[in-house]
């Protein structure tokens, strides 16, 4: 149930704005807000800055706060937001009791300007109280001959909420004998009554036990119960009747304890009248705390201090009862009379303790509440001040009042004020009260601030825990008041692209500075800053200097070793031979330091050096020598710890390992540096890299083999191409049919060599040997050699070749076109394919073919191919030959006169491939213009 409370409330987290009328100049107006009750402690109420239409900066600037004139604060005001907020829990049933319009009220006070609004804060009620009856049972008692139709009132329940929160029906149960009657009271409350619709009798059930539910009409509902237990009696059929139906009566506040406000009676008509008693019905815990009623006579006595400013009114149910059960009920209505009890209460809303001497007449300096919470003439108050001063005072709204300047002020003739304020009420006799303000008149803001030095140094050591103190400045005003209080900053600027704020802070009003990190020697020596001095006048004045700030080195860095490096993953060790001399240099320990001074200066020494020691370290320089002979004592692996310090206070140092192997050879340490599970590690680790190596060298030099394999099977096809085509082709003969014997007088020998791209190209290499002469297959020379034997060659010829106008007849030409005598006449055998006699008719496609491939296998051989010349046109010359299938001819030239016999017939011979012949770069530069010419 609890929950569902919760949850209806936050529903009602709404407020409505009412703006109403401005009144005054300083006072700007009313607000109104609606809350629900029972909210919890910090939840908004309303948005009063933006609802009065002001900057949320205005609510600090004026020093906004809330004024309320009763003693406990239900409402804060939270300056940063603008929101009101709920500073206790507001109870309505606590606040207002039965009053269905219940609010609060209190007042918004800005400074500079000064500014006053109204705040109304209506209290909305919600169903946070269940009904509850005073008793937890009720016990009847009602006479058997009670006629149908009596009615039997029963005690109402009570319920603290109001409106439709309220008591709002009741059900009974069961209904045999009763029913229920609920009438309308004019306050408002309900009257609940039971009505007798069937005979009781008593000798059937003496006893009746009925339930009275009670509900109110919140949501969600809340509801009570109380147990009714009705004992059946005899004869009692008349009920008590009070004198009047309600009692109306009055008493003074503050009355004494003990005095009776009035007398209730009832009669009955039986003859137990006098057994009648008188209680009251279902009252609250205030009014049983401050009224009592005698059971037996009805005076209603004051028990307790009654005050007329904590409530106006009481009404109290009383009830009359005779012995047989039945009661009657009635009202009593006191009045609270007011006195003038309550002195007048003057409070400062806002006051300058301080205005400036330039002050304009009509300048607020102060705004002033004044209450008396009594009523009536006794609550009207006026207030005044003392006569012949430079202020009075002016009515702003009800109850409020503006102390404001009323000629101009001199603060050398006076500098302070004190303004007594005297609050008088109209009651008799009047109260009064007084407060006293004291006033200084502030001076104009005309001297800016001044250092007491023109500029400063700062010294601070590196490695400054934060907020250490560097230096403190301080600059003087000569003002007064405000206007001479100081106020420090730093300008802004930055340092290695940091903002000064970053590294250095200060105090805005000691002016003390102090580092905000650690400084570093090593990244930042020296800096400068501007210190602002600001007076705190309106407009401020201020005056800057210059800080200069000097970082001091110390020894916080240790000597870095350079040299040898230090690595995790191997050893390295400096070899030393045994044939050594004194002062052999091992190596050099290099180390620096990155501080400054003599934090710098380094030193080397060897740790746990001992008096056979065979190695020393320089002091300065950090050189390893040997400082005696080796000797065979002396183990192979030698290691060295240096340690390098530096000459700070403390000093810091740095320890480097060097392995040292005394040997003369690299087996030697290679086997004495293997020993360690590292070692080990690190020369799989080589191995495993040296077969990975090993592969990829095999995989390259497998690719390299079958591309060389390719080039060359590619060159040896283009080779066998060239001497099936153009290479070794047979030159074919005309022999003159003078000579029948098929030979000449002289023999001219030729050697050809080519290229493989010869048939495509005219190029030649003729030269001239003897009959017995053998021709190499491969051309040795190159083609600037060969044309040199050549024209050697040439000079030493005795015969002219003919006049290149000489031609042969056309019968005697050379080739398979010549006209001459058929071998078969000629006598010549069968078989004969050259040299032999002429070939008269062109030879067939299968006797080029059988002559192709016999001179492929003559290829290492001289040819002796010789036509027969006609001796009538002089000396005999061999003619250009044409090479059929080829673009090449043989030029001749004549060499020694030798006799040559003819060819033999040619025998059957086996077939043979053509050998390769061997390259030269002669034979692999391309031919000349003037060669194909």
């Amino acid at each position: 149930m609890e929950s569902g409370r919760k949850g209806w409330v936050y529903g009602w987290l709404f407020y409505t704005v009412c703006a109403l009328s401005l009144f005054a100049a300083e006072v700007t107006g009313q607000i109104r807000y609606s809350i629900p009750e029972e909210m919890s402690v910090g939840s908004i109420v309303g948005n009063i800055a933006s609802d009065l239409g002001l900057e949320p900066k205005r609510l600090i600037s004026g020093k906004a706060r809330v004024f309320s004139a009763e003693s406990s604060e239900y409402i804060g005001l939270d300056k940063e937001n603008g929101h009101l907020i709920i500073k206790s829990k507001i109870d309505r049933e606590e606040l207002c009791g039965e009053i269905s319009a219940c609010s609060i009220s209190f007042d918004v006070i800005l400074d500079n300007p000064m500014e006053l609004y109204r705040v109304t804060v209506d209290i909305q009620d919600i169903n946070d109280n269940s009904p509850l009856f005073p008793k937890a049972k009720i016990d009847k008692e009602i006479n058997e001959l009670a006629v149908l139709g009596a009615r039997f009132p029963l005690e109402s329940a009570i319920d603290r909420d109001v409106g439709v929160n309220t008591l709002q029906k009741y059900t009974l149960h069961p209904t045999d004998h009763f029913k229920l009657n609920v009438q309308n009271a004019e306050d408002g409350s309900k009257n609940v009554e039971m009505i007798l619709h069937s005979p009781l009798d008593r000798e059937k059930e003496k006893r009746h036990n009925l339930v009275l539910t009670a509900f109110d009409g919140g949501k969600p509902q809340r509801s009570a119960t109380v147990q009714i237990n009705i004992v059946v009696l005899d004869v009692n059929d008349n009920a008590p009747v009070f004198s009047q139906s309600s009692y109306k009566a009055s008493v003074v506040e503050n009355s004494a304890k003990g005095s009776v406000v009035t007398t209730v009676s009832a009669t009955d008509a039986d003859e137990s009248s006098h057994n009648i008693q008188y209680y009251f019905e279902h009252a609250t815990s205030i009014i049983k705390s401050l009224f009592s009623i005698d059971a037996d006579s009805g005076e209603v006595k004051v028990i307790g201090d009654i005050d007329y400013e904590k409530q106006k009114q009481f009404k109290i149910k009383v009830n009359a009862k005779d012995h047989g059960g039945l009661t009657d009920s009635s009202e009593i209505i006191i009045d609270v009379i007011d006195v003038n009890d309550n002195i007048p209460k003057v409070t400062i809303m806002s006051f300058s303790s301080a205005v400036s001497e330039d002050a304009a007449p009509g300048t607020v300096i102060a705004m002033l509440n004044v209450q008396d919470l009594d009523s009536g003439d006794n609550s009207k108050i006026t207030c005044s001040i003392d006569l012949n001063s430079p202020f009075k005072i002016v009515p702003s709204l009800t109850n409020y009042y503006n102390l404001v300047t009323d000629s101009e002020l001199d603060r050398e003739q006076i500098a302070e004020y004190n303004i007594t304020i005297t609050a008088v009420d109209g009651g008799n006799p009047p109260l009064s009260s007084k407060d006293i303000l004291k006033l200084k008149i502030s001076d104009v803001n005309d001297h800016a601030p001044q250092f007491q030095q023109e500029s400063y140094n700062a010294f601070i050591s590196e490695n400054n825990p934060p907020s250490t103190t560097i230096i403190s400045v301080k600059a003087e005003d000569m003002d007064w008041g405000p206007n001479a209080k100081m106020s420090y900053f730093l300008i802004d600027g930055d340092l290695n692209g940091s903002p000064l704020t970053s590294y250095i802070s200060i105090n805005s009003e000691t002016g003390v500075i102090y580092a905000e990190k650690s400084f570093d020697y090593e990244q930042i020596k020296s800096f400068k800053i501007k210190v602002k001095a600001q007076d705190g006048g309106s407009p401020p004045l201020s005056n800057n200097v210059t800080l200069n700030i000097f970082i001091q080195d110390q020894n916080d860095n240790a000597p870095q070793v350079l040299y040898p490096v230090q690595t995790g993953g191997s050893v390295v060790a400096e070899i030393v031979p045994r044939s050594a001399d004194v002062g052999y240099l091992v190596t050099k320990v290099v180390a620096v330091d990155v501080d400054s001074g003599q934090n710098a200066w380094l030193s080397y020494k060897l740790q746990k050096a001992t008096d056979r020691a065979l190695f020393e370290v320089g002091l300065q320089n950090g050189e390893i020598r040997t400082v005696r002979q080796v000797t065979d004592k002396d183990a192979v692996k030698q290691k060295l710890t240096v340690v390098v310090e530096d000459n700070g206070q403390p000093s810091r140092s740095a320890v480097v390992t060097i392995n040292v192997a005394v040997a003369d050879n690299f087996p030697e340490v290679l086997s004495e540096f293997t020993d360690s599970t590292h070692d080990k590690e690190y020369n799989n680790d080589l191995t495993f890299y040296l077969i990975l190596a090993l592969a990829v060298v095999s995989l390259l030099f497998i690719v390299s083999i079958i591309a060389i394999v390719s080039v060359k099977i590619y060159r040896w096809r283009q080779n066998k191409l060239f001497y099936k085509s153009g290479a070794n082709l047979p030159v074919i003969p005309y022999y003159p049919p003078v000579y029948a014997d098929g030979t000449l007088q002289q023999v001219y020998n030729y050697e050809m060599c080519g290229t493989t791209d010869s048939r495509m190209s005219d190029v030649k290499f003729v030269r001239p040997y003897s009959q017995n002469t053998l021709v190499s297959q491969s051309c040795l020379g190159t083609v600037q050699r060969e044309k040199q034997e050549q024209e050697n060659n040439d000079l030493t010829l005795e015969q002219k070749p003919p006049n290149p106008d000489w031609r042969f007849p056309p019968n005697q030409r050379p080739g398979p076109s010549g006209a001459g005598v058929r071998p078969d006449e000629a006598g010549a055998g069968a078989g004969v394919i050259a040299g032999t006699g002429p070939w008269p008719n062109p030879p067939t496609e299968a006797e080029q073919l059988q002559a192709l491939m016999a001179a492929a296998n003559a290829s290492e051989a001289t040819a002796t191919l010789g036509p027969r010349y006609n001796l009538q046109y002089g000396q005999d010359y061999r003619q250009n030959v044409y090479i059929p299938g080829s673009t090449a001819t043989l030029t001749p030239n004549p060499q020694q006169q030798v006799p040559q016999q003819a060819l033999p017939p040619p025998q059957a011979l086996p077939p043979a491939e053509a050998p390769k012949a061997a390259q030269t770069p002669a034979s692999k530069k391309k031919p000349t213009k003037k060669d194909k010419k």
